[in-house]
């Protein structure tokens, strides 16, 4: 039970008591000795709900770890090792402890005598670092929000531990369905806008207005009728359909600033606030804008004056809300002369990209451009980058090789926030919870070998099965390579690299992996998962992998009926949760098209 501030004064004097009676450097701090627990959990009185609840987080883990139960307190029983949690004390272990330069993420592990600190900067160091610990240190991990590897270690014992690190990335979103988890998201230490985040698990940057707010800002229906100046002039004619603002107009970037600061009046949990173009093109073509657009060399001049603009209007009221834009299709190329001010942040997006080579490739040479450009004059560029296929979710996607080195791509490159943008609507999309889990461990640490990490998720998830899942990736990602093929986020089921070669030979070995975790129904269940994807392309392709088959003489991978293939694939879809194949739809009656199509 936590004491009350007024006895904060004897608390104080009996950690002094302990730390100098605890000079003495041992081998190793022993948390639990034979499922017993030998170290208390200390907090301060006054701490931090995100402190309070990383203390709850490292009490029950230890308990699941060593099947002991841990006490949270207060106070000290002279001589027992101490886990503290938090930096109210860290100074009484280490008289150079200080949480300056650490950010709102930072973490520190380190171990004095009988005593372990776990603190960082506010509001989520603190939860970083008892995560940290219980990863790097004991062995847990968090695969996805239902499935996780718990080690059972009844005695438990740390050695020296002096850890001190600050994430490069001030914002990190793994925006994948299950990576929403309040629970997942906050022991994989993403912190972006969606993740259901609350004040114990140390909240997030929050966005008002995620992104297009252009209309949502200035609605057509409300100001098109009165001020047609407002909008883009294209064409010599203003319009509103399909367009975007006139951001030359002072008299709509009053308005807007107005609407923007009402919205943020009513969000004061809002860190980031955006103002960025629709999702189409229609940039104002009228000579005040076009002007500006042609001193600077790119539609991006007269969205970043607007920009500035509108950030040095609300920074007085809003001093803690950043102002995010788009750098996006017609808007990627950065400006020639005005820099974003200090409170924007520009989110460049990779959409044009080919994701089956990493973003450092020539092919993909007129991003890097872009990139370099932006780095040179935006100290906080963000990355809006795209990780799955909106137009089938349920379909191989052999991007995983790119994961690493893009994200250390973008870190070199002056990077503090990144968007992993990937199937959101939906459990089940091919991968999901690898790539939401790679992504995050990335994010915190671009450094981490991606490949080395896809493999030890592929071992913690899948078991036995492993191997044959890696070896099912490798054929998927070989073909696309010797495709030469562009993969791009909204490739199409008929992509080369899709051949009946190809997936029959991934197929066989997702049915060997089936078979080696036949008698784990968990296990076996996340491979018929993993099948769904080469199931999806046969089913959409019927007729025509099927006269190949003959033509080739080679056997049939599928049933011999596309219904009763559909059955199965539906059945696990179910019991998955799978609502959505595809953005913009389920996605379920173009399989039933299919079905239709391959009875006659």
């Amino acid at each position: 039970m936590l004491l009350h501030k007024g006895k904060i004064g004897l608390l104080f004097v009996t950690v002094v008591f302990f730390c100098l009676c605890s000079e003495v450097q041992v081998d190793a701090l022993t948390i639990a000795q034979d499922g017993e627990a030998r170290a208390v959990i200390i907090v301060a009185p006054d701490s931090s709900e995100p402190e309070r609840h990383a203390a709850a987080e490292l009490a029950e883990f230890l308990h699941q770890i060593t099947g002991a139960k841990f006490t949270i307190s207060n106070t000290l029983l002279y001589g027992r090792p101490v886990l503290f949690v938090g930096p109210k004390f860290a100074k009484l272990i280490d008289s150079d402890f200080s949480t300056d330069g650490l950010g709102n993420d930072g973490i520190v592990i380190q171990t004095k005598g009988n005593a372990l600190v776990l603190a960082g900067g506010e509001p989520r160091g603190t939860l970083y670092a008892v995560y940290t610990f219980l990863e790097d240190h004991v062995g847990c991990r968090w695969w996805s929000s239902k499935v996780s590897t718990i080690p059972k270690k009844p005695t438990l014992k740390v050695g020296e531990l002096n850890v001190r690190y600050v994430p490069p990335l001030e914002y990190r979103e793994s925006f994948w369905f299950d990576a929403f988890d309040g629970d997942w998201a906050v022991r994989n230490k993403s912190n972006g806008n969606s993740e259901r985040l609350d004040a114990k698990r140390g909240g997030k940057h929050s966005y008002q207005g995620f992104v297009h707010t252009f209309f949502p800002l200035i609605r057509p229906d409300k100001y098109f009728k009165d001020h047609p100046e407002w909008f883009s002039e294209i064409d010599g004619k203003r319009k509103h359909e399909r367009a975007q603002l006139c951001l030359t107009n002072e008299e709509m970037r009053k308005e807007l600033v107005k609407n923007l600061k009402a919205r943020l009046r009513s969000n004061p949990a809002a860190t980031i606030a955006s103002v960025s173009q629709n999702d189409w093109h229609g940039n104002c073509q009228c000579s005040k804008c076009a002007a500006v657009d042609k001193r600077e060399g790119s539609p991006a001049g007269s969205l970043l004056r607007f920009v500035n603009a509108v950030a040095a209007d609300i920074e007085e009221e809003f001093p803690n809300v950043a102002i995010s834009t788009l750098a996006y299709q017609y808007t990627r190329k950065p400006p020639k002369n005005v820099k974003p001010r200090h409170n924007v942040i520009v989110r460049l997006c990779s959409i044009e990209c080919s994701f089956s080579k990493p973003l450092s490739d020539e092919r993909n040479k007129k991003f890097r451009d872009d990139i370099i450009g932006w780095s040179k004059v935006c100290n906080r560029l963000y990355i809006w980058d795209y990780t799955t296929d909106f137009r089938h979710y349920v379909m191989p996607h052999p991007n995983l090789r790119v994961l690493g080195p893009n994200v250390k791509f973008f870190v070199d490159h002056n990077v503090k926030g990144i968007f992993e943008q990937g199937a959101y609507q939906s459990y089940g999309s091919e991968m999901a919870e690898l790539r939401a889990w790679v992504l995050a461990k990335l994010l915190w640490d671009p450094t981490r070998d991606g490949g080395k990490l896809i493999d030890e998720f592929i071992d913690g998830y899948y078991g036995v099965a492993g191997p044959h899942i890696k070896a099912y990736l490798k054929v998927t990602h070989d073909a696309v390579e010797a495709s030469g093929e562009w993969l791009g986020c909204f490739s199409q089921h008929t992509a080369k690299f899709l051949s009946l070669e190809t997936l029959s030979k991934g197929w066989g070995h997702l049915k060997a992996a089936e078979e080696a975790v036949k008698d784990n129904p968990a296990l076996r269940f996340r491979v018929q998962v993993a099948q769904l994807p080469v199931m999806y392309v046969f089913m959409m392709r019927w007729d025509e992998m099927r006269k190949k088959a003959r033509a080739a003489g080679l056997d049939w991978p599928m049933p011999d009926s596309i219904k009763t293939t559909y059955e199965q694939f539906l059945e696990v879809a179910k019991k998955k949760n799978i609502t959505r194949l595809n953005e913009w739809s389920s996605g379920f009656g173009v399989l039933e098209k299919a079905l239709e199509r391959a009875k006659k």
